[in-house]
């Protein structure tokens, strides 16, 4: 099973160290009273100091900024009740995280609209046909492609509101360049509409050149305007984090929300109330982000020995798909490696086509779902399908590398190696 984005390699890391975190104290008095609704003040210090450092931010945050919350998905879904209403569009950079159709629509009431980049980089995406792998940049959004998917919102009766990034992506397993999300920032400044970055997994980058390194949307957006507290983001960017990947602690359910629009800080505040995390977990929270010997912090020291297990599970894989001939997209990034399977789709039925020779949406669906099943059941390898991400072609998948044991893992490399021998 290499479909669900968890990390099954730090077990070993984080059992020990979160028992020792979670007895040094006796439970506290105050634990078991009603807490501030976004999060004790312990913890929202504790994560604010903890992302300065992460992110290597070049200010401090302002913590009256930070609302602490039932994961990534809870805390997303709240800020999106602040800054949109129902009926509004969410564009998200395809591909994309299949969850967010289901985040954000099921009871925000909002409108997906997906942000397609082939067409905006034409002249470096390779054709249907051919074998060649598509690079980095076709994936990119730019302002020819945010413009298309703005106007298209507009047309369909959805007035944009937000655009959604994942950065590093999931599920490509790439960080965007700077100047692309600084980009991105200066186009919904220019149109009045939110930007929310979703980091949540900063912290896991392996691999990223120095030439092109990670640079968070906090960092790129500083400076808009001239603030005392926090970083002068204004009111149109956000972001969002979670411990749930970096720290593969998603039972822990520990999401973040940043943002230094004082409109919907209260806002925020109230509807978190729905999803608080309880004083005992983030009691231990507190301890985990702030525990340091007398060199560095234990986040950073096991984050970096998680970089290095990544770095090399990520190489494994990408090993066996060169060894195979299977193309794939570079990671440096996140727990997954994006595969271009689309050689071993059935043969497409010429009746499909339009006049112009495009493939139908029926029939992209019925060749990709044959090939996820014959993966599947014949090969048996459990990926996520890139249609369900509303990738722009069929027969590409997410392979979600951390999602084994070691001894699953080996397995599924060379149930890889025999499928390819098909």
């Amino acid at each position: 099973q290499l479909g669900v984005a968890e990390n099954q390699m730090l077990e070993d890391l984080l059992v020990p160290a979160l028992s020792d975190f979670a007895t040094r104290d006796s439970f506290a008095a105050d634990y078991i009273y009603y807490q501030p609704t976004h999060g004790r003040p312990q913890t929202r210090q504790a994560m604010t100091k903890f992302l300065e450092r992460t992110l290597k931010l070049p200010k401090s945050l302002d913590e009256d900024g930070m609302v602490i919350g039932a994961g990534c998905n809870a805390v997303l879904e709240n800020l999106c009740f602040c800054i949109a209403e129902q009926g509004d569009a969410v564009m998200i950079p395809t591909p994309y995280y299949a969850a967010f159709e289901f985040d954000l629509v099921a009871r925000a009431g909002l409108s997906i609209v997906p942000v397609t980049t082939f067409d905006s980089n034409s002249d470096i995406v390779p054709p249907v046909d051919s074998l060649d792998p598509i690079p980095h940049q076709a994936y990119y959004p730019n302002r020819q492609s945010l413009d298309a998917a703005y106007d298209r919102a507009k047309k369909q009766g959805n007035p944009p509101r937000v655009l959604l990034l994942s950065h590093p992506n999931n599920p490509l397993g790439i960080c965007y360049p700077a100047d692309v999300v600084k980009d991105c920032i200066d186009w919904c400044r220019e149109r009045q509409v939110h930007l929310i970055s979703d980091e949540i997994y900063a912290g896991s980058v392996y691999g990223a050149s120095p030439m092109n390194p990670f640079t968070s949307a906090l960092t790129l957006a500083a400076g808009h305007e001239d603030k005392e507290k926090g970083l002068g983001l204004g009111n149109y960017v956000h972001f969002v984090y979670a411990l749930s990947k970096d720290f593969a602690l998603s039972g822990l359910r520990v999401g973040a929300c940043y943002s230094e629009n004082e409109k919907i800080r209260l806002p925020m505040q109230k509807l978190n109330d729905m999803c608080q995390i309880s004083s005992q977990t983030q009691s231990l929270v507190d301890k985990m982000l702030t525990t340091k010997s007398s060199s560095s912090y234990w986040t950073d020291e096991f984050l970096q020995e998680s970089h290095s297990r990544l770095r090399q599970r990520a190489d494994a894989f990408m090993a066996v798909l060169d060894e195979c001939g299977i193309p794939y997209l570079p990671a440096d990034s996140g727990l997954f490696v994006w595969i271009d399977m689309s050689k071993y789709l059935p043969p497409l039925d010429p009746a499909m086509l339009s006049n112009d020779g495009v493939e139908s949406a029926e029939s992209q669906n019925n060749r990709e779902r044959e090939l996820y099943m014959s993966l599947m059941y014949e090969g048996g390898c459990l990926f996520t399908p890139g249609l369900s991400t509303r990738a722009e072609r069929p027969g590409f998948f997410r392979c979600v590398f951390t999602a084994a044991s070691d001894e699953e893992f080996d397995l599924a490399l060379e149930r890889v190696r025999k499928f390819s021998k098909k």
